[in-house]
């Protein structure tokens, strides 16, 4: 009877009268109010209201609909494709649309659908992933931010292989402690590479030396990432940086001048596919001869092996607290095997290069040091 009379009453009432009434007879249908007939007649209004004119009395709908399990699936699924201020809270908050449903929003919708999807409550590994593949800017840094959001490293690759230039995300991306370090590494070179092509950069240094300038940013800070990569994930970024061809004898030697011997170590099982427990064990304590057939398998040339083998000697005793070293002394002995200060060549302005870098760093430290004091 009731719904019969709102059924008529609706044709002549009002556009607030309207929205009211549909709120109060979608709340009470969601609360399980109604015995069972006039559930079915109120379905059936609330079905009918769909086709009203106002997109204020559809609002109304979607408000109290929205939050419910028990709401028609044939009324959120029309709303959830609605005009923007109708849908938006179906989008965001509806437990009865599935991953498929939202997938589909997420490939075929503007960037404001696709930013509301990603905002929900819950967004699922796969609804992540294909926000990740095909959502905006917008979307990718709300889901980032999003921690009720389940995302695999793969989702977080390609958001930041798509949008890597994009300082927010960024920005999000690196805030976020799920970040697999090969992914931190990535925009660390998305960085370098938007600096470089700023104008006041260029109008700086040109080409040549802004392109040093941030290679040599960029291997600094990929130190850093070392330190705060943790052992199970040193595997996947020695593969990113094999694969992006910056895991260069170079670098390698780098990173051992400043004492990152597991990243060394884990650096030799990708490069010679030896067992990871033998690698480490010769490192440790292996001979010069064995060391050096490994360095050989790994692809390091002839005339690197004697600064590194210093390296790993000196990392030794310093392990086994017989000795007290950092990446300056280590440096400076490393020169010395190649002739000191006055050795020529590619690889001795490498060495000396580390070995400035490490008196540069000791001698801010130790000003900021004596500041602070």
């Amino acid at each position: 009877m009731v719904v019969s009379h709102f059924l008529k009453w609706i044709d002549t009432a009002k556009v607030g009268e309207r929205a009211a009434a549909a709120a109060a007879l979608a709340s009470a249908y969601v609360g399980r109010e109604l015995p069972f007939e006039d559930r079915c007649a109120a379905e059936a209004a609330l079905t009918l209201l769909l086709d009203d004119p106002s997109p204020k009395v559809r609002q109304a709908l979607a408000e109290a609909l929205s939050m419910s399990a028990n709401a028609p699936l044939q009324i959120i699924s029309a709303l959830a494709s609605d005009q923007p201020d109708v849908a938006a809270m179906v989008l965001a908050r509806s437990p009865l649309l599935t991953d498929s449903d939202l997938i589909d929003r997420v490939a075929a919708g503007s960037p404001a659908v696709q930013n509301l999807i990603a905002d929900r409550p819950y967004v699922s590994m796969s609804l992540a992933a294909a926000i990740a593949e095909v959502g905006e800017a917008r979307a990718c840094v709300t889901l980032v931010r999003n921690y009720g959001a389940e995302i695999a490293s793969l989702s977080f690759r390609r958001m930041a292989e798509r949008f890597g230039h994009d300082a927010s995300l960024r920005e999000a991306l690196v805030a976020d402690p799920r970040l697999p370090s090969d992914c931190r590494h990535l925009l660390l070179v998305k960085l370098g590479e938007a600096l470089k092509a700023s104008p006041l950069v260029m109008a700086l240094m040109g080409t040549a030396r802004a392109d040093r300038v941030m290679r040599d940013a960029c291997v600094k800070a990929s130190l850093t990432l070392i330190e705060g990569t943790s052992a199970k994930e040193q595997a996947a970024l020695v593969e990113h940086l094999r694969l992006r061809g910056d895991l260069t004898a170079s670098f390698i030697i780098r990173v051992l001048a400043h004492g990152k011997v597991d990243f060394f170590g884990a650096a030799l099982v990708v490069l010679t596919g030896r067992d990871e427990q033998r690698v480490r064990a010769l490192l440790s304590s292996g001979q010069d001869v064995a060391l050096t057939a490994l360095f050989r398998v790994a692809g390091l040339a002839d005339a690197t092996h004697a600064i590194i083998l210093r390296a790993l000697k000196v990392w030794r005793e310093v392990a086994n607290g017989r000795r007290v070293a950092g990446a300056q002394e280590v440096s400076w002995l490393m020169l010395k095997e190649l002739g000191g200060q006055g050795a020529e060549g590619e690889l001795a302005s490498l060495v000396k290069s580390i070995h400035l870098d490490a008196l540069r760093e000791n001698a801010r430290g130790h000003a900021l040091a004596i500041a602070a004091a």
